[in-house]
C-alpha cells in the first residue's frame, strides 16, 4: 500500500509538472521589465504577477508583433484600496506620434468603490476615443477574462462572455489596420489621472500592489515580410470575419445604459468644434 501511494504521488507530481510546462507562457511569449514575477496556481496554470511600489512598477511585452487577431487574458486586479493605480492589457505599434493602439486600462478606486475599465482606440496618432465602464463585479475577488478582437472591419472589447464595445471601421476615417502591434501588460502609478480625475492619489502605505495575469492566448496573424501575405493560423475566419451579433449589440446597449462612466461622443467640452465623425455613424 505504501509503495502504491508513493507511485501515485510521483504520478501526480509528474502530471502537475507537465501541466505547468504546457501552461508556461510568460517568458516564452514576452519580455519583462521592472517587478514581474512568474509562478503557478493550484491547477498548474502559470501566473504572471506585476508588482507596484514606490520604487518600481512592472510590464511585459510580447516578443512578436501581430496584424489582426484575438487576444485574451485572465486578470485578477489589485484588492482593497487600489486608488491611483492603473493596470492594463493593450496592443500598441510603438510610442511614436503616428502610433496605433487598442487599450483596456483598469483605473483603481478606493475600497468598496467600483473599478472603471477604460477602452480606447488610437489610429495613426489619432486617439481621444475613450469609453469607460464601471465593472459590475469585484475584479480583485477572482480572475475574469478580458478580450480584444481586432480585424479589418471592427474592434470588439469583451469582458468574460459579454461584448462591451464595438469600434467600427469607416473607409474615410483613421483605423488601426496598417501597423503591426505587440501585446502589453503594465501596472503603474496613474495618480494624476486614474481616480476621480486625479483627486485621489496612491496610498503607498498599502503597497505593494499586485495584479495577476494567467491564461494568455493570442490567436493572431503576423506580418510575413514586405509584399507577402500575412501568416495566419488555421481557422482565422472565426475572428477575422467576426461581427457583433444582434444579441451582442444588445449587451453593448445594456452596458452603455447601466455602467458607462464616460463616452467621448458625449463630451462637448472636449470637442467644442464638433464630435468625431464616427460618433454620428452606426
Amino acid at each position: 500500500m505504501a509503495r502504491w501511494a508513493a507511485v501515485c504521488a510521483v504520478a501526480v507530481a509528474l502530471a502537475l509538472l507537465a501541466a505547468s510546462s504546457a501552461a508556461a507562457w510568460l517568458h516564452e511569449e514576452f519580455t519583462t521589465e521592472g517587478n514581474v514575477r512568474a509562478g503557478y496556481d493550484a491547477r498548474g496554470q502559470q501566473v504572471a504577477s506585476i508588482v507596484l511600489d514606490r520604487q518600481s512598477g512592472g510590464a511585459f511585452r510580447s516578443r512578436r508583433s501581430y496584424l489582426y487577431g484575438q487576444f485574451s487574458v485572465q486578470i485578477k486586479l489589485v484588492p482593497g484600496n487600489s486608488a491611483g493605480t492603473v493596470a492594463s492589457f493593450y496592443l500598441s505599434s510603438g510610442d511614436g506620434p503616428g502610433h496605433d493602439e487598442i487599450d483596456m486600462e483598469f483605473m483603481g478606486n478606493s475600497t468598496g468603490q467600483p473599478v472603471a475599465l477604460n477602452t480606447n482606440v488610437w489610429a495613426n496618432g489619432d486617439g481621444k476615443k475613450e469609453q469607460q465602464f464601471y465593472l459590475w463585479f469585484d475584479p480583485a475577488a477572482d480572475y475574469h477574462t478580458y478580450t480584444i478582437i481586432w480585424n479589418d472591419r471592427n474592434i470588439i472589447f469583451k469582458v468574460d462572455d459579454l461584448v462591451l464595445r464595438c469600434f467600427t471601421r469607416h473607409a474615410d476615417l483613421p483605423y488601426p489596420g496598417a501597423k503591426p502591434m505587440s501585446v502589453h501588460a503594465t501596472l503603474w502609478d496613474g495618480s494624476y489621472w486614474a481616480t476621480q480625475r486625479g483627486k485621489v492619489k496612491v496610498d503607498w502605505s498599502a503597497a505593494p500592489f499586485v495584479v495577476s495575469y494567467r491564461g494568455y492566448l493570442a490567436d493572431a496573424c503576423a506580418p510575413a515580410g514586405a509584399g507577402r501575405p500575412l501568416a495566419c493560423p488555421a481557422g482565422t475566419g472565426r475572428w477575422m470575419r467576426r461581427r457583433p451579433s444582434a444579441a451582442e449589440r444588445g449587451t453593448v446597449a445594456w452596458a452603455k445604459k447601466n455602467y458607462m462612466r464616460y463616452n467621448y461622443c458625449d463630451d462637448g467640452w472636449r470637442f467644442p468644434k464638433g464630435f468625431p465623425a464616427e460618433c454620428s455613424r452606426s
